[in-house]
């Protein structure tokens, strides 16, 4: 189905993998894994024919499903239905028909005969494609995902972004590809949504590339593994499922560390009893030799495990302010026919700590863009308070410009600090050489975040508002933004579906939406978290 030979994978002037090669039948269930920018998201566009690899090549065998990380090409006018049914063409289909049954009903009688005829070759293509049935099961994709039935019929362009990606890996599950190519699916997935995708991609008969930080999807989905390793540029293919991948990575370093050890004090004793020879004109020659005989034996051992790099994310020391640096007075925020916000009304002390709960597409990333000004309300208003700095984190990374470089874009933040202080705070972030100057438009989401974060270090903000903070990391960054969220001093209204963050928050209030009923946190919301 898919066959990739000898492929080298660049993203600009850096090398991420060099010479892979592997082959994905029916029924594999591949999941790959490694740290933030080791490549995962580009080798699944190379994967996907989106992107070419620097050398080598892919033969494709029958249909490939793509989700991306940042999927943005629908029509923002279709709807909802129509945006899933294309994956099948059955779009064209359903409109024809309806067209074919107007023209009908309004046929006169010498053109009745033409207008059957138009009718039975637009009733006979909407069958072949699956008719009523295929309907059908697009509403129960979408249902399994959490698309109620009252956005069916809406423009995608009226969604929340949480809400747009379900429909794009609902379009992408119901189009009955071959090989399915799926790049962060659970992000902005409630619990049950998750629980649903796992039994679909269990059910899969084709092929599967999944990238996930989701440990409990891989471990209940995915029966081989593999493994970017950036340090060697290289692909570690393991025939296994994630528990006992798990095992055997653990097992491998066990042994490593034990082989390591061993040779090392066998080359130590060696080197030792050389230096004693080389005073002796007669054992000198032996003791080159045996120093050669100790390099040549740690030469021979597996190269140890390089420890990945952590970014040291901190949040900014907040500025001074007063009592209530931000506040809003009845915002409501409509698009087109849908209103989203009516009336919220909210207050955000100095150093409180809010949570905003809703399902998705009841108007939590909204309320927050109305908050950071990046988008106006139709009535009601922002009320910024003596002092206010406000630092704002976009779920869809709308604050970063993708033509920009790396480097530009945190200037562009922080245009007090000098070239030196930015690329210094670049590589605390990870972005280090010619990292800097790349496109933050070829950034992986988990780059993207570390970046967005970067451009709050220096800001100085006294209130945060973090969307979705801990998407697309992996478990060693998202523990880094956990503990920063956790340390910081200022005020933080946050909108998450991850539990662990709202841990780490230890919210005082929570504003549960699209009502904009205001509540004291209790433990009896922590099990609303996962299911919004």
């Amino acid at each position: 189905m898919l066959t990739l030979r000898g492929a080298d994978v660049r993203v600009g002037a850096r090398l991420l993998l060099a010479g892979i090669s592997f082959h994905i039948a029916p029924g594999d269930r591949i999941g790959l894994v490694g740290r933030n920018g080791a490549g995962k998201s580009t080798l699944m566009k190379i994967l996907a024919g989106r992107e070419r690899p620097a050398a080598g090549d892919l033969v494709v065998t029958g249909s490939v499903g793509h989700l991306a990380q940042d999927p943005r090409a629908a029509d923002p006018a279709a709807t909802v239905t129509d945006r899933i049914l294309s994956a099948r063409g059955l779009d064209r289909a359903v409109r024809d028909l309806r067209a074919a049954e107007t023209a009908l009903a309004g046929a006169s009688a010498t053109d009745l005969d033409r207008a059957m005829a138009a009718y039975a070759r637009a009733d006979a293509e909407f069958q072949t494609r699956g008719g009523y049935g295929a309907e059908a099961e697009a509403a129960r994709v979408a249902a399994g995902l959490g698309l109620p039935d009252r956005v069916l019929d809406r423009p995608v362009g009226e969604l929340s972004g949480g809400q747009r990606r379900r429909v794009e890996l609902a379009r992408i599950l119901y189009s009955r590809h071959d090989t399915l190519l799926l790049d962060e699916p659970t992000n902005h997935l409630d619990a049950d949504s998750v629980d649903w995708l796992r039994g679909f991609l269990a059910g899969h008969p084709g092929g599967l590339v999944l990238v996930s930080h989701d440990t409990d999807l891989l471990a209940a989905t995915v029966n081989r593994v593999f493994h970017l390793d950036p340090h060697r540029a290289a692909l570690d293919v393991h025939n296994t499922g994630w528990p006992a991948y798990l095992a055997q990575r653990a097992a491998d370093d066990r042994r490593r560390a034990r082989e390591r050890a061993n040779a090392e004090r066998k080359a130590s004793a060696l080197r030792t009893q050389a230096d004693r020879m080389r005073a002796h004109v007669a054992t000198a020659t032996a003791a080159k030799n045996m120093a050669r005989r100790a390099d040549r034996m740690l030469a021979a051992l597996e190269p140890a495990r390089r420890g990945d790099k952590v970014a040291r994310i901190r949040l900014p020391e907040p500025a001074p302010c007063g009592r209530t640096p931000l506040g809003a007075v009845s915002l409501t925020k409509a698009y087109g026919t849908h209103q989203v916000l009516t009336g919220v009304d909210l207050a955000v002390d100095r150093g409180s700590r809010l949570v905003v709960l809703g399902h998705n597409g009841a108007g939590k990333s909204t309320l927050l863009k109305l908050l950071a000004g990046h988008e106006q309300p139709d009535s009601g208003r922002v009320v910024p308070g003596h002092g206010l700095r406000l630092g704002y984190f976009a779920q869809e990374h709308d604050t970063l410009d993708p033509a920009r470089t790396v480097r530009e874009n945190l200037a562009g933040t922080a245009p007090h600090l000098t070239d030196g202080e930015v690329r210094q705070v670049l590589g605390a972030f990870l972005f280090g050489g010619d990292d800097a100057d790349k496109p933050a438009g070829v950034l992986s989401g988990g780059e993207k975040t570390r970046l967005s974060l970067a451009g709050l270090v220096h800001s100085g903000a006294n209130v945060l508002l973090l969307d979705e903070p801990t998407n697309n990391l992996d478990p060693a960054s998202r523990a880094e933004v956990l503990t920063a969220v956790s340390a910081y001093p200022g005020a933080i209204v946050m909108v998450t579906h991850d539990p662990a963050a709202v841990e780490a928050l230890r919210p005082e209030r929570v504003l549960l939406l699209p009502d904009g009923d205001e509540d004291l946190w209790s433990a009896d919301y922590g099990d609303l978290v996962a299911r919004e």
